[in-house]
């Protein structure tokens, strides 16, 4: 089961939240979300836990409890949506400018 864990202190890493969620079974990964501009933690992760009794168990009593001074929100992850491709254009017509043909 892939659990999402909100409210990370930025100063959580990737073995943190492993070793948080080993008590509960064993973890096949564990990722910290980080900001690709600030290289700096976004604040929430990723746990998977492929016992799901286990992975259940941990999310009952780690959603709420406190963590590196910050309140946790534990819940199983949702899978991830499709967004549209961005476009970096903002709407202005493509092209190589009004001018003229330099040919």
């Amino acid at each position: 089961m892939n659990i999402f864990i909100a409210g990370l202190s930025y100063d959580v890493n990737d073995a943190d939240l492993a070793e948080l969620f080993q008590e509960y079974g064993a973890v096949a990964s564990a990722k910290v979300v980080i900001d690709r501009q600030t290289n700096r933690s976004k604040g929430f992760g990723f746990v998977e836990i492929e016992d799901n009794e286990a992975a259940a168990k941990a999310i009952e009593e780690l959603n709420g409890a406190e963590y590196a001074g910050r309140t946790l929100a534990v819940s199983e992850a949702r899978p991830r949506e499709e967004r549209p491709a961005r476009s970096f254009n903002n709407n202005r017509g493509g092209g190589y400018g009004g001018g003229r043909n330099r040919y």
